[in-house]
C-alpha cells in the first residue's frame, strides 16, 4: 500500500532523529544498514518509504522493533511538527508556486526542532485561540504570490486579449454588461437571472451566485451596470480559463483549498484585463503621468471611458509596475461600516516591500488623515445616496519620513446598504517616481503628515485623533522601566 506524503515525512523524521541520537553520519549509517547513502537520504527527506526488507535493516541497526519506526507516534520534541502535518496545513500552502517542496520545509524545521517546534506550537495555539480560518492563510499566501510577481501576469493578459479579439469586443473601453451576458448565454450556455438573488433576503450582501448544475447565474438586482459587467466578465474568466475548482458566490464565504482562492483571483484578473485593455490603458497612463498639473477629474474620466468601478480601475494600475517601472506602490480598500462608524482594511497589496499604511488586526483606529478615510467621512456626511468622490494627497509618514503620492476614490458600496468603501493607490515618491509623475509637486496637492494608527501616534496637536496613544504610552512606560533597571543594576 502506497504511503501518504505525511506518513513518509513522519517516518523520515523518526529515522533522522534515531541516527542523530547515535551520532552517525551518512557513511556510518550506510555501514550499519547496508543501504545506499542516496536512498537513506531520500528516506529522511520523506521522499521514499522503505520496503519490508530495508525497514528491518533500519530497525536492526537502531536495535528497536520495526513497529516503533512505523507508528505515527512522535517524540515530545517532534510532536508539534506532527500536529502541523496532520492538520494538512503545509499540504494546502501553495509552496509549488514559489518553487518549494514540502519536504524542504520539513527539513528546515527538523534542523532545529526545539526552537522551530516551539514557534509552530505558538502558531497553532494562536490559531485555536483566535479561530483563524483557512481563508486567512490562503489569502495571505495569495497576496505573497501577487507581490512576488508585482501583480502582473502575462499569461492572463494574453488570454484576455485573445478572448477580446476572438469575440471582437471593444478594445478601447465600453464593454457593456449586455454584450457580456450575451457571450455567457451563447458561448457557454448560461442562464442569467438578473433579479435571482432578490428572492433570498439573507443573500442581499452577495453580488452573484452560480448554480453549476443548472449553469445558472443569479445576480443581485441592486447592482449598477458597472458592477454587473465585472461579475459577468469574471464568469467569462472562469469559463475561458477552464477553472473548474472555483467559489460559487461572488464573495469567498469559505475557502476549502488554495486552488479556489487562486482561481478566484485569476478570473477576477481576467475580468479586469478584458474590461480595461492594457494597450489602451497604457496610453491613458502615459497621458495621466505626463500632466504638469493635477486634474481631479481624470480618474472619473477614465472610469467613464471604460465603464468600470473604482476597484477595477485601480486594479488596472498594475501596469505601473510593468510599463513604467513604478514598483514601490501599495493598494488599499477601506470599508466604512456605517452602523458602528468603524473603518476596516479588507484588501491590501504592497509591491516591492511592506509599505505604510497597512492593515492591523488589533482593533486600532486607523489614522483619520489618510485620504481614503477622509473621503469616506465626507461621503457619510452627504445626504444623497450613491455619490462618488475622489481626492489626492502627499502623505508623509511621521515615524519613517517616507512620502507617498496617494490617489483615492470613495463611493457607496452597493448592494450592501450599511457600508461605503474607498480604494487608494499609493506611489512612494523617490527619484524614479518624481521623474515619471510630472505633477507630483503641484501646489494644489496637500502635503499631510500621517501615521498608521492613533494608538501608536505621537502627534500631540492632531484634531483628527480618534483614540489616545495608549500603545505608545505603554511602550514608553516599558522603556522607562528598562532604563531604570539598567541604571540601578549598573550602580
Amino acid at each position: 500500500m502506497a504511503k501518504s506524503l505525511q506518513d513518509r515525512i513522519v517516518f523520515g523524521l523518526k529515522v533522522r532523529q534515531h541516527r542523530q541520537v547515535r551520532g552517525w553520519n551518512f557513511e556510518e549509517f550506510h555501514q550499519k544498514t547496508g543501504i545506499s547513502i542516496s536512498y537513506l537520504n531520500e528516506i529522511e527527506k520523506g521522499k521514499k518509504y522503505p520496503q519490508a526488507e530495508n525497514l528491518q535493516k533500519l530497525a536492526q541497526a537502531f536495535e528497536i522493533p520495526a513497529e516503533q519506526l512505523t507508528s505515527r507516534e512522535l517524540t515530545h520534541q517532534l510532536a508539534p511538527l506532527g500536529d502541523l502535518l496532520r492538520s494538512n496545513f503545509l499540504s494546502e500552502l501553495p509552496l509549488d508556486l514559489f518553487g518549494i517542496e514540502i519536504q524542504q520545509v520539513v527539513e528546515i524545521i527538523a534542523r532545529a526542532p526545539d526552537r522551530v517546534n516551539a514557534f509552530i506550537s505558538a502558531i497553532l495555539e494562536i490559531a485555536r485561540l483566535y479561530a483563524l480560518r483557512n481563508e486567512n492563510f490562503f489569502l495571505a499566501a495569495l497576496r505573497a504570490y501577487q507581490e512576488l510577481h508585482l501583480n502582473y501576469f502575462e499569461d492572463l493578459e494574453e488570454a484576455a486579449e485573445q478572448f477580446v479579439q476572438r469575440h471582437k469586443l471593444p478594445e478601447n473601453g465600453g464593454v457593456s454588461d449586455r454584450l457580456l451576458a450575451e457571450l455567457l448565454q451563447e458561448e457557454y450556455d448560461y442562464t442569467i437571472d438578473h433579479k435571482g438573488l432578490a428572492k433570498y433576503p439573507e443573500l442581499e450582501g452577495l453580488r452573484a451566485l452560480y448554480q453549476p448544475g443548472k449553469k445558472r447565474l443569479l445576480l443581485n438586482p441592486n447592482l449598477n451596470p458597472r458592477q454587473r459587467a465585472f461579475q459577468l466578465a469574471k464568469e467569462l474568466g472562469f469559463q475561458a480559463l477552464q477553472l473548474k475548482e472555483r467559489p460559487l458566490s461572488s464573495s469567498l464565504m469559505r475557502a476549502e483549498s488554495f486552488e479556489k482562492v487562486l482561481n478566484n483571483f485569476k478570473a477576477g484578473y481576467f475580468a479586469v484585463a478584458l474590461l480595461v485593455g492594457r494597450r489602451s490603458f497604457r496610453r491613458d497612463l502615459q497621458q495621466f503621468l505626463g500632466q504638469t498639473r493635477w486634474n481631479p477629474l481624470i480618474l472619473k474620466e477614465m472610469m467613464e471611458k471604460y465603464q468600470v468601478s473604482p476597484e477595477v480601475l485601480f486594479q488596472r494600475f498594475n501596469l505601473l509596475t510593468r510599463e513604467f517601472d513604478l514598483q514601490k506602490t501599495f493598494f488599499l480598500r477601506i470599508v466604512h461600516r456605517l452602523e458602528r462608524n468603524a473603518f476596516d482594511i479588507d484588501k491590501e497589496l504592497h509591491l516591492n516591500r511592506r509599505h505604510e499604511p497597512h492593515a492591523s488586526g488589533l482593533n486600532e483606529h486607523y489614522c483619520r488623515r489618510w485620504v481614503g478615510i477622509r473621503l469616506l467621512q465626507e461621503l457619510a456626511a452627504t445626504p444623497a445616496k450613491g455619490p462618488m468622490i475622489s481626492g489626492i494627497q502627499r502623505a508623509v509618514f511621521l515615524n519613517t519620513g517616507d512620502e507617498y503620492l496617494c490617489f483615492s476614490v470613495a463611493k457607496s458600496s452597493m448592494p450592501s446598504p450599511d457600508r461605503n468603501a474607498s480604494v487608494t493607490l499609493g506611489i512612494q515618491l523617490d527619484d524614479d517616481s518624481r521623474a515619471r509623475i510630472r505633477f507630483w509637486n503641484d501646489p494644489a496637492i496637500p502635503v499631510i503628515t500621517v501615521n498608521v494608527a492613533c494608538e501608536r501616534c505621537a502627534l500631540t496637536d492632531c484634531a483628527e485623533r480618534a483614540a489616545p496613544p495608549v500603545a505608545l504610552e505603554r511602550r514608553d512606560q516599558r522603556r522607562r522601566v528598562a532604563e531604570l533597571i539598567k541604571k540601578l543594576t549598573e550602580k
